[in-house]
């Protein structure tokens, strides 16, 4: 047992994995905090091996994946099932959102608040986020487009960014949400929320500081496709799910 499992997806991430993890180690020291990091690592160009070599080093680490490509949801949904932490979440390896920015999410997780949330997911739309690097005006467009259509699909409203790559739950919920959990792409972010929400789990949004790194795997067509059918898919796989009060 620990306090914080951080799950760290990456697709051919070798340039910036060993990094991340010793930032995100060394600020988790700072803190004071018990913690894992699991890599969930697809690819064939060594971010697998550069992972287990942090671990060698001293880093708790441990490492899961394949070379073929299987989807961000189904690397994080498998390391979920390996968490230890009182609090389990994920992260881009690219580190889009400095790990700092955890610290506003901390209390909000602590067993002490009177009203602790199970979801707290990072926002980049809220009044006080800072964006640093935007993302081109087309993806821009495309992910309005997008919020449109998935709020018109599967509900979820007043949740401004459902993509954001750096989500916290408590041990319980995580335990549930992600053992429901079953599309492996990138509209498993859209799903865990209806879960969460399906489920009667409170979802606190906190701004966060964000930049874009201009690397982005998706492709344009044949992945918006995929993820337009994923959306009427997370719809159809939940809708026995009843909403709680």
């Amino acid at each position: 047992m620990c306090d914080v499992s951080l799950i760290l997806p990456a697709y051919n991430e070798a340039a910036t994995i060993a990094a991340t993890i010793r930032e995100t180690g060394g600020y988790f020291r700072s803190r004071g905090l018990r913690y894992e990091i699991v890599v969930a690592a697809d690819g064939d160009d060594g971010t697998r091996e550069l992972a287990l070599e942090t671990a060698r080093q001293g880093e708790p680490v441990r490492v899961i994946g394949n070379r073929e490509r299987s989807g961000k949801g189904r690397g994080v949904r498998e390391a979920m099932a390996l968490a230890r932490g009182n609090i389990a979440g994920y992260a881009d390896a690219d580190n889009k959102v400095p790990i700092e920015e955890f610290d506003k999410f901390r209390p909000w997780l602590s067993p002490s608040l009177s009203q602790r949330c199970d979801v707290v997911i990072g926002s980049r739309s809220m009044r006080d986020s800072q964006i640093e690097r935007r993302q081109p005006l087309y993806r821009q467009l495309g992910g309005k487009g997008f919020g449109l259509f998935m709020h018109a699909v599967v509900g979820l409203e007043g949740i401004t960014d459902t993509q954001c790559g750096f989500k916290f739950f408590t041990r319980a919920a995580a335990r549930e949400i992600f053992s429901r959990q079953q599309i492996d792409g990138y509209m498993f972010d859209v799903e865990i929320l209806v879960l969460a929400r399906r489920l009667g789990y409170s979802i606190q949004q906190v701004p966060i500081r964000w930049r874009d790194d201009g690397d982005s795997r998706l492709a344009l067509v044949s992945g918006n496709l995929r993820n337009v059918a994923d959306i009427f898919r997370i719809r159809r796989l939940h809708s026995e799910v009843k909403e709680k009060p």
